[in-house]
């Protein structure tokens, strides 16, 4: 299967409190990962967990301190090149709707610059044309969205909107920032379908960054998940958060709330003093919270065990004698 696009080895490192300062955060640390033609890759993870740095050096709107980024077989835009690699074959949808437009500018500009910028029609005629094809494929018309303000748009309506935008350079791959967490939950179906539509119908990949399990296993068909800037489970969704192996994505897993009054969540989430205590860990960066810790976890990192399709970051997998095996 082609690979659209590939992370390897990535290391974002972050200096927090000033130039001067000695404390560092590892947003990214040795990140891993690839996405095939036509498929939604899901990178999952709670807040802080580098999701969004990993979007922003795809997106070349940061610059990894190490490691490589390839899109369909070309490199990424290295340190300190001005030039952004991705041109108009990648294109991102962001987490606030509303953040995206100036409430001060009609909407229908933001299309015509698009069309403008890429010469992507001959006269206007044709401009409209190709406007008005984008926004059906969201269950939108121009005639809807011609001549009127962001405020004139519910924020589901706007989402739907940016991805319309989105689609005019007919990208191969679209990266999507929690793009249905700030829409109402009655609209977060029909934009996750919207996703699974521009798959299966164009062809497109999606990377769908989100902290939502349930969107993520409804939509995604492989997941990386991550805790502190490192990916500890990856592989094909159902898998993964069906017989999740790593302690974390069981966390995750069991903090999906269920319609049911017999299966009330009695997990105690025991959290660490600090989160740059665990970025800073220099073996496990879950240790802290582990309700399978071994001595090990706390100094030496794991590695990838591959089970299946499934790789996992965890001891438990590669236990030595007399230590604690995983519970299955």
């Amino acid at each position: 299967m082609k690979k659209i696009l590939e992370y390897e080895n990535v290391t974002k490192v972050f200096s927090m409190g000033g130039m001067f300062s000695h404390q560092r955060i590892v947003a990214n640390d040795d990140v891993s990962f690839h996405v095939n033609e036509a498929e939604v890759f899901v990178l999952a993870g709670e807040s802080g967990c580098g999701k969004t740095t990993a979007a922003k050096i795809v997106l070349g709107f940061d610059d990894a301190t190490s490691g490589l980024v390839v899109h369909n077989g070309k490199r990424g835009r290295q340190r300190g090149e001005k030039r952004l690699w991705f041109a108009e074959r990648v294109q991102a949808i962001f987490q606030d709707p509303f953040a995206t437009f100036n409430p001060l500018r009609l909407v229908d500009r933001y299309f015509f610059e698009t069309v403008r910028n890429y010469r992507l029609a001959k006269n206007h005629v044709e401009a409209i044309r190709l406007i008005d094809e984008k926004l059906r494929l969201v269950g939108l018309s121009y005639e809807e969205v011609a001549s009127k303000y962001p405020s004139e748009f519910s924020g589901g309506q706007l989402q739907r909107i940016s991805i319309a935008r989105a689609l005019l350079t007919d990208p191969v791959l679209i990266i999507a920032d929690e793009p249905v967490s700030m829409v109402d939950a009655s609209l977060r179906m029909a934009i996750v379908n919207l996703f699974k539509r521009l798959r299966d119908e164009l062809g497109v990949s999606v990377v769908y960054i989100t902290h939502d399990l349930a969107t993520a296993y409804y939509v995604g068909d492989r997941i990386a998940v991550m805790f502190r800037g490192t990916v500890v489970e990856t592989g094909p969704v159902d898998e993964v958060l069906t017989n999740p192996m790593h302690p974390y994505t069981k966390l995750l897993r069991e903090s999906i709330p269920e319609a049911d009054p017999e299966k009330r969540w009695t997990t105690t989430v025991r959290l660490s003093d600090a989160e740059h205590e665990e970025f800073a860990m220099s073996g496990c960066k879950f240790a802290g919270r582990c309700p399978s810790v071994m001595d090990r976890c706390r100094t030496e990192r794991p590695a990838d065990i591959v089970r299946g399709e499934v790789a996992v970051k965890c001891h438990l997998y590669d236990a030595v004698p007399g230590e604690q095996e995983p519970a299955r």
